[in-house]
């Protein structure tokens, strides 16, 4: 498991920018994660779906994987799969309040398009 909060770094001869949390994303991790102790922290990968392509996938994660990468801002932890990381390298996960709702949102400078639902994005 390698942690990065700032900067690039490399691996497998790929640079990646990361993943980052603002500080209402990281606000809600750690609430998330104090619901159980056994919790260490959120996995966001990418699956095939939807009319754009690929959806996210956020779970709650007690045991990451050995290859996860893992982002941590303000004592959250964001854990991606390295399979993951040619998808989502660069986005910033958000935390927003909109009326009665809450979710969470990604601002991803790869993603070319999405569906109308909202669910889905195009590389």
């Amino acid at each position: 498991m390698q942690t990065e909060t700032v900067g690039t770094f490399s691996l497998d001869d790929n640079v990646w920018q990361g993943v980052t949390l603002t500080d209402s994303a990281a606000s809600q991790v750690k609430t998330l994660m104090q619901q159980d102790p056994e919790v260490k922290g959120l996995q966001l990968s990418v699956k095939q779906s939807g009319c754009a392509g690929f959806a996210y996938v956020l779970d709650l994660t007690k045991q990451p994987a050995s290859d996860d990468l893992v982002f941590e801002h303000d004592g959250a932890h964001l854990y991606i799969p390295l399979k993951a990381m040619p998808f989502i390298d660069g986005t910033e996960v958000d935390f927003v309040r909109e009326g009665l709702n809450q979710i969470f949102k990604f601002n991803n400078p790869k993603a070319q398009h999405a569906c109308g639902c909202g669910e889905s994005f195009g590389l």
